[in-house]
């Protein structure tokens, strides 16, 4: 496929994505006559700046991908490739800092995109892929490889910062005495 035909499919996506959008704002603005037009949510916005943004990512690489052939290791390339833009400071475990929250001074240590950016970053571009028209089993952004890259920069950037993510146990209602409990039926 060439250039002009992965721009053809690109622009394709983007107006597609553009039209979703606009049919919903303006579904949502005639539903009720008497309010003015409707603009897009914080979180619609996001997602349509970080879908154009991979978009790009995807006509930039060398050779030029189409959304149909991405994968999930097309994904994980893409979050590497955004921890260049990151502000989150990762230890080594090299670094006399490691494990520790707040470090008395600064170090070398590299600078990366935080767990819950790139958790809440997939979530939307995952939305995204599926309103644009692409099926749920085959999204990339919701592929094994990259559940499995969240959760170890998580773990990761964790350790590094000496903070550990426990998974919350689920809150039981609290058990009357058996004093309290009414009767059983009799049956």
């Amino acid at each position: 496929m060439d250039v002009a035909q992965v721009q053809d499919v690109d622009s394709i996506i983007t107006t597609n994505f553009n039209t979703n959008m606009l049919s919903t704002t303006a579904s949502s603005s005639s539903s009720t006559s008497s309010s003015p037009a409707t603009t897009l949510s914080r979180y619609e916005n996001q997602k349509r700046r970080d879908w154009n943004t991979f978009g790009q990512y995807l006509r930039n690489h060398r050779p030029p991908l189409t959304l149909s052939r991405c994968s999930g290791a097309h994904v994980l390339e893409f979050l590497r490739y955004l921890d260049q833009f990151g502000k989150t400071k990762v230890h080594t475990q090299l670094c006399p800092f490691f494990g520790h929250p707040n470090p008395p001074a600064p170090c070398p240590c590299p600078l990366r995109q935080a767990w819950g950016s790139l958790d809440a970053l997939i979530g939307r571009l995952r939305a995204a892929y599926e309103e644009n028209g692409g099926k749920p089993e085959t999204n990339p952004f919701g592929a094994r490889a990259v559940r499995l890259y969240l959760r170890e920069v998580r773990d990761s950037q964790a350790k590094a910062r000496g903070i550990s993510y426990e998974k919350k146990k689920r809150k039981r209602p609290p058990q009357l005495p058996q004093s309290l409990q009414p009767p059983a039926p009799l049956s």
